[in-house]
């Protein structure tokens, strides 16, 4: 009798199940098991033994699901270091790295044959075996041309069409047989040919691609890359807004496919990078396969089935969780915009960084990375520069454009000398004038949806506060409603003071609702449209607000940091940020860095063909070190000012941040488990520990929220800091007074 430990989609260790004989299971394989009395789930064999377990009673495997192995021996490898360095079972990486219909789970056997899904298949077509030889179709041809001209001529076509696409065994995909149903029925019928259903391809075909010249720039940067992957090292490509990095990743793209090999595109958002991706589908037409959350949930059980049955030789464009889709080993992983925030896991576990999953991955699968950035994270930049990865700078547009002038246009003295209307400075208001002169667009970014952040009673102070959350609500004009932007409670606005009963009732700050309002007021001869969370609830309607302006139809563009990502648009000359100071007073350690991203990434989008284009920051701290990094659109410069100041405090990339989020409903209860697990966490780690504080949102969801942080210095064991803190963890865990605490681990906390 064998047995095999299976991995279940759950936060529990693997258990032991029988394998009957006749049963023929490999590790990797999906299989079907009962776990507890009435549960069926989808577990993936992870080791297989003729060690007799020691449990009274073991129950056995039911089927296999699929004809070959499901998740690869690089896959399991991938999910095992996941699962130790995030600190999580290998459970729930599994539950997060196979789709739903995947992994099928259900109450009764029927009902998970009724959720089971197979691979997407279609047609193929050969001749009979006797006449797949040359001799043996030239004989049939030759006998039978002057009675059936058409039968013989369409069964020449299906061999020549078996010859081009290289076929060992004849078969060819029926989509491309030149025929009728009825032609083929009747070729069937008379034994001629052979009609099989088999899983989809997308991989081979056509590899001449339509690729874009490159610049003297770009083939250096393009060299440089190809050796650093021949030396096995991640390549860092570093290049200006509008200079070119895509048409390196194409061309790097169009090698591997030649080779047969599989490109997977790391993206932030697919939808926000649609562009990209129809650039992309153009040149490699039949070889691109997008992957994401927008899709069905059958849509992404089948790409994943036909990946792991029957894959290869395709670009696979996506977000973070397209990292667990089958690859070949060989693979190219390329990650576009590595310092975006997106690319972090952080509503379960395993708490991932996809940017530093695909470097890994690197290790695992053979791979080559390139990880390309116009402002990249600072982790990765100190790797480059210890010449861990290798560094390819790209200091200049593409083409003809140049990089936009920067206005810094201070906001305090524009009040003073009554040089602003609303929200806007007479610097800004001038440039969108001159745009719309002259037939071009502008952006404005506003980092804050809704009308107002809030609003007040200038009598009393009152302010309406989501029940659930420990947070001011935001107004939303054009549903006249108040929103809870963590929980989604909303009220409608008041228009009396609850407390005090005046109508004094004010909006405070504003948001792209109010932008739009007010823009539209100074500027009615101008089209204007709003990209934020609350017009882009559809890929649909995303598409079209982007298709408009790209179009020309939308003269101004008011948007979130929606607009910072992955857009290419040609009539662009100004870009308003409106409000800097709020990206710059965030209580976080990275607010300069990402501060300095975001308002560079927006700037990114003016000026990117033949007219200059300008910027205008609207700030009340002209001399902020970031906004004058910004103005002189000094990477560098920033990055030395803010690694000083890393490595005089221990922040990372000198350390690594792993925090621990505790959370329940009782106050008392978690402001007790707090304080014991810090207790705890003192006694291994000392003065490392910080904490427990209140979270930076006390109260969500109706849970109260407690923070503790572990700051583990570059070169200390991180293997024996996990380890110490699992002890930590399990005092806690196995108190019964802390019953119903949830505890969540974040390692290397963004």
């Amino acid at each position: 009798m064998l047995y095999a430990q299976v991995v279940l989609p759950l936060a529990q260790p693997m258990y032991t199940f029988s394998l009957d004989e006749g049963l023929a299971v490999e590790v990797g394989d999906a299989v079907v098991v009962q776990f507890g009395s009435s549960r069926y789930y989808t577990g993936i064999v992870w080791s297989i033994s003729s060690t007799v377990p020691d449990y009274p009673r073991i129950k056995p495997i039911l089927r296999k699901l699929y004809s070959r192995p499901l998740v690869s021996p690089e896959a399991r490898r991938m999910w095992e270091w996941m699962a130790d360095y995030y600190m999580c079972t290998v459970g729930e990486v599994m539950r997060m790295a196979l789709p739903s219909l995947a992994k099928p789970s259900a109450s009764s056997l029927a009902e998970l044959d009724e959720r089971s899904i197979e691979p997407p298949m279609e047609g193929y077509v050969a001749l009979a075996e006797e006449l797949r030889t040359e001799e043996a179709l030239a004989t049939y041809v030759e006998r039978h041309a002057r009675r059936a001209p058409r039968r013989t001529q369409l069964m020449d076509s299906i061999a020549a069409m078996a010859l081009e696409c290289r076929s060992d065994d004849g078969f060819v995909p029926r989509r491309l047989v030149d025929a009728s149903a009825e032609q083929l029925a009747d070729l069937r019928k008379r034994e001629l040919i052979v009609v099989e259903r088999r899983p989809v391809v997308r991989g081979g075909g056509d590899d001449r691609f339509l690729l874009p010249e490159l610049s003297e720039a770009q083939q250096r940067a393009l060299q440089t890359i190809r050796a650093a992957h021949a030396e096995e090292r991640v390549a860092l490509l570093h290049g200006v807004t509008g200079s070119g990095k895509t048409e390196i990743y194409i061309h790097l793209i169009a090698e591997q496919l030649r080779l047969g090999g599989d490109v997977l595109m790391l993206v932030p958002e697919v939808v926000i990078t649609s562009q990209l991706i129809e650039r992309l589908e153009r040149i490699f037409d039949g070889r691109t396969t997008t992957y994401h959350s927008h899709l069905t949930a059958l849509r992404r059980g089948q790409t994943f089935l036909r990946l792991a049955l029957s894959g290869g030789g395709e670009l696979i464009v996506g977000v973070r969780s397209s990292l667990f889709l089958p690859l070949r080993s060989g693979a190219i992983v390329s990650v576009d915009e590595e310092h975006d925030p997106s690319y972090k896991q952080s509503d379960m576990q395993p708490r991932y960084n996809a940017r530093d999953v695909a470097v890994m991955m690197g290790k695992i699968y053979g791979a080559h990375v390139v990880l390309g950035s116009a402002t990249p994270a600072l982790e990765s930049y100190v790797n480059a520069l210890a010449g861990k990865y290798a560094y390819v700078e790209l200091t200049e547009r593409w083409g003809e454009a140049v990089l936009p002038e920067v206005v810094v246009s201070d906001t305090l003295r524009a009040v003073k000398r009554g040089e602003r209307k609303t929200h806007f400075n007479f610097d800004l208001l001038r440039l969108i004038r001159r745009s719309l002169d002259d037939a071009k667009q502008t952006i404005l970014f506003q980092n804050r949806r809704g009308y107002a952040p809030y609003i007040q009673c200038r009598t009393c102070g009152y302010s309406p506060r989501c029940p659930h959350c420990n947070v001011t609500l935001t107004e939303h004009r054009t549903t006249r409603r108040m929103e809870c932007h963590y929980c989604g409670y909303t009220m409608e606005r008041p228009s009396v003071c609850p407390n005090c009963q005046t109508q004094d009732i004010k909006t405070m700050g504003f948001g792209t609702e109010k932008v739009v309002e007010e823009i539209a007021r100074l500027f009615p001869e101008a089209h204007v449209e709003r990209l934020d969370g609350d017009t882009s609830t559809s890929e649909r309607a995303f598409k079209n607000i982007v298709k408009r302006f790209e179009s020309g139809q939308t003269d101004i563009l008011v948007g979130t940091q929606i607009i910072t990502k992955g857009f290419d648009f040609g009539g662009v000359t100004t870009v308003g940020i409106l409000n800097a100071d709020n990206l710059l007073s965030t209580p976080d350690f990275r607010a300069s860095e990402r501060a300095f991203q975001l308002m560079m990434q927006v700037a990114g989008r003016a000026g990117r063909r033949h007219d200059r284009g300008s910027v205008v920051i609207q700030t009340s701290q002209p001399k902020h070190p970031v906004i004058q990094h910004v103005a002189s659109g000094d990477y560098h410069a920033m990055a030395r000012t803010e690694l000083a100041e890393r490595k005089a405090f221990g922040y990372p990339p000198y350390a690594h941040l792993i925090r621990l989020l505790l959370r329940h409903e009782d106050y008392e209860v978690l402001r007790y488990a707090s304080h014991t697990l810090a207790d705890e966490l003192c006694r291994r780690f000392g003065a490392r520990v910080m904490g427990p504080v209140s979270a930076a949102v006390e109260m969500l969801r109706g849970e109260h929220r407690s923070e503790i942080m572990l700051k583990i210095e570059s070169g200390a064991s991180m293997s024996r800091a996990r380890q110490l803190l699992s002890q930590a963890l399990k005092v806690v865990g196995d108190n019964p007074k802390y019953k119903g605490v949830k505890i969540n681990v974040d390692v290397d906390a963004s």
